[in-house]
């Protein structure tokens, strides 16, 4: 069975790096928010365990992580890796050079920074990144956050001391003698909803007499949820009197915007990005969102009722994984992304009126909650450095 031991990491002193110097980790992935929003909170988690520790993070070149890091404090250093092109044999050819290329990089970067730990979280750069680490000696962690592993942490994970996941039966993907779970780490201003409802409701302009819906398909959009908004659902939110906080995405806001207008109706508030999204999971009595691992995390620790909409064009279909997790256990409430446009507004509001449901959906779902995967995760970079010593 996976060791689920809870570290608490006040009881911990400061570990040396070698030499007595303070010490130094790789953190190595990104690609998508998903991989990155939890790469940052264990590099928080790090430095308040032990604000000495020097951070350095490695990812690909063009990837959102080249920006989203430096904005959260960090330095990153980019390798010039990609993946498998599905659609273009050609740009496959590429791969094996931009791979060597990248692990001799990773060696050089490992040699200059001498890394006491290097922790992979998905998305290109933690393959050359890890593989160069173990190749040197250095001590490896892998964070994975999806119910399905994906193919580079599965050929890492031979490799690797630890392994921190966030669903049951990982054993499946890794060596079972190796997996913690810890749970997805969070963006903690984010889920810090308790006492906020009503300065949330007056935030949104929305009433607290009417029930109220959050619709959220992340930072870029989900275009199968705003389409089953634009397909007659605002008709019958509005029918239901139901209130919406719609995030429509930076993608596909301008032309939402454009075809409904300012001001389309009282009980419709169309936003491109949601800026304080505790106060948007405060408001909301139903939830609806895609099933991205850093999400469902989320979602577990806000305990509202949840419909998941899985994406179908991630790879290995990992969102509908994630949410049958939570579906087999009766916390949250699966409409398939083909039935979207059909189901979706009628299941909500059959939600909103069915409060034995509502409760039970959220009971089910606290269950789920690892609120301090950041901490925790922490922890275990801590001890693997102390079991290499």
């Amino acid at each position: 069975m996976p060791n689920e031991q809870v570290h608490n990491p006040k009881q911990q002193l400061p570990l040396q790096g070698a030499g007595g110097r303070s010490l130094r980790i790789i953190i190595s992935g990104g690609g998508t928010g998903g991989h990155i929003f939890p790469a940052v909170a264990i590099a928080n988690a790090l430095k308040q365990r032990d604000p000495a520790t020097e951070i350095l993070f490695v990812g690909a070149n063009g990837r959102m992580e080249m920006e989203k890091v430096p904005a959260a404090g960090y330095k990153i250093i980019g390798l010039d890796i990609q993946g498998i092109q599905r659609k273009s044999v050609w740009k496959n050819l590429l791969f094996p050079i931009k791979l060597a290329n990248s692990i001799r990089k990773a060696i050089s970067i490992i040699k200059e920074f001498k890394p006491d730990a290097a922790v992979g979280v998905g998305g290109y750069a933690s393959g050359p990144l890890l593989y160069a680490a173990s190749l040197k000696g250095i001590p490896t962690l892998i964070q994975e956050q999806n119910s399905y592993a994906g193919v580079t942490n599965k050929w890492l994970s031979k490799g690797a001391k630890k392994i921190c996941v966030a669903f049951d039966e990982m054993d499946k993907f890794f060596p079972a003698d190796k997996i913690i779970k810890t749970g997805n780490p969070v963006r903690h201003q984010s889920v810090d909803i308790a006492g906020k409802r009503e300065e949330a409701l007056a935030h949104f302009g929305l009433s607290p007499l009417k029930r109220t819906i959050l619709v959220t398909g992340g930072s870029l959009g989900a275009r199968t949820l705003n389409q089953s908004l634009l397909n007659n659902g605002l008709d019958k939110l509005i029918a239901a009197d139901v209130q919406l906080i719609w995030q429509t995405g930076k993608v596909y806001y301008k032309g939402i915007i454009e075809k409904l207008g300012n001001n389309y109706h009282p009980n419709i508030n169309v936003l491109e990005f949601l800026n304080r999204m505790d106060l948007a999971y405060a408001a909301a009595d139903v939830i609806i969102s895609r099933a991205g691992a850093g999400t469902i995390a989320e979602l577990c620790i806000v305990g509202k009722p949840v419909i998941l909409v899985p994406s179908p064009n991630v790879a290995e279909d990992h969102q509908t994984k994630n949410a049958l997790a939570l579906v087999q256990t009766n916390a949250a409430v699966f409409v398939a992304d083909r039935d979207a446009a059909e189901k979706l507004v009628p299941r909500a509001i059959e939600l909103l009126g069915n409060e034995d449901e509502q409760k039970t959906l959220s009971a089910n779902i606290t269950k789920l909650a690892l609120p301090k995967a950041d901490q925790e995760i922490a922890q275990h970079v801590v001890d693997i450095i102390k079991a290499n010593r």
